[in-house]
């Protein structure tokens, strides 16, 4: 006869605790109800003396569930100076606590408000909601940088906010760190939130070779053509060293997410070939690797 008393047990899963956030019009509310499709049980802008309550034991608050999230934003007064410091608070031996900051570029808040003819909930008066929009971030910035996950919502649609929320969440998380590698064109901008960037601008460019122009390095040419260039096989390697040796610290440091953005000039080439191999490198990391190519579209 077994004696169970003397097995060891297994911890319980944690509850996960979701903290949705962000610059208005960011697309906080697409998040929120994707959220609920899939089963979390979301609060949308407490006050703060409620949110304080709330926080302090969310599990009270909501029965049974094991998915909660919170979406604040600074329509509740106060709640961007005390959030940070009300996190710290919240029982890590019992949550999960993930912290998700939703935002876009100025000139596509500025669009969106037009589209929609609303004001922005921090503005006064007639004053441009340019301006709003920039007090907005600063009111954040602290909040920002406590971000476990920061989504730059500038070139999605509603649609592309859903899918990214389903990925990240809907199966469920496993308390593995996930590693993001983005390819990115300096032309086209930093991508936002990135822990660790890279410029490999200094590689041969295949976009000077008139057959390769056209491909991407997703295609097997470019990825040939590089994988000929000494500078590029060392590159893979040196990388491969360097993330196998940082993954398992920003783990420790109870890190859920790290991006890892490699940036050449359009985006098409040298970028994207040196995330697609770096992606199998890295599995010995126990991490799960996701790869998202920003501009490999882009014609410009």
């Amino acid at each position: 006869m077994n004696n169970d008393s003397s097995a060891e047990k297994s911890p319980p899963t944690k509850a996960r605790l979701l903290v949705i956030s962000g610059l208005s019009g960011s697309g906080k509310s697409t998040a929120a109800n994707a959220l609920e499709d899939i089963g979390y049980y979301c609060v949308d802008n407490l006050p703060l003396p409620l949110l304080r309550t709330f926080l302090a034991d969310p599990l009270a608050q909501v029965g049974d569930q094991r998915l909660v999230a919170v979406v604040t934003d600074v329509r509740a007064p106060g709640s961007s100076e005390e959030l940070p410091k009300l996190l710290e608070t919240v029982d890590r031996q019992v949550f999960e606590v993930l912290v998700i900051f939703l935002e876009a570029a100025e000139k596509v808040l500025l669009r969106r408000y037009s589209e929609t003819r609303r004001s922005h909930p921090i503005g006064v008066g007639e004053r441009p909601v340019i301006d709003g929009i920039r007090r907005e971030k600063e009111l954040l910035a602290a909040l920002r940088g406590r971000a476990d996950l920061i989504l730059d919502t500038s070139d999605w649609s509603v649609h592309d906010i859903r899918r990214e929320i389903y990925q990240e969440f809907a199966e469920g998380r496993d308390g593995s760190l996930t590693v993001s590698l983005v390819s990115f064109g300096f032309k086209h901008g930093v991508p936002a939130g990135a822990d660790l960037l890279f410029d490999v601008r200094f590689l041969p460019n295949p976009y000077f070779i008139p057959a390769l122009r056209s491909l991407s390095g997703l295609d097997s040419p470019i990825q040939e053509f590089l994988n000929d260039q000494e500078d590029f096989v060392e590159l893979q390697s040196r990388l491969e060293n360097l993330l196998l040796f940082l993954l398992p610290l920003y783990k420790r440091e109870n890190r859920s997410y790290v991006t890892v953005a490699v940036g050449c000039t359009g985006g098409r080439h040298r970028s994207v070939a040196l995330c697609e191999s770096l992606a199998p490198r890295l599995t010995p990391s126990g991490s799960n690797v996701r790869i998202r190519h920003r501009d490999v579209d882009r014609s410009g």
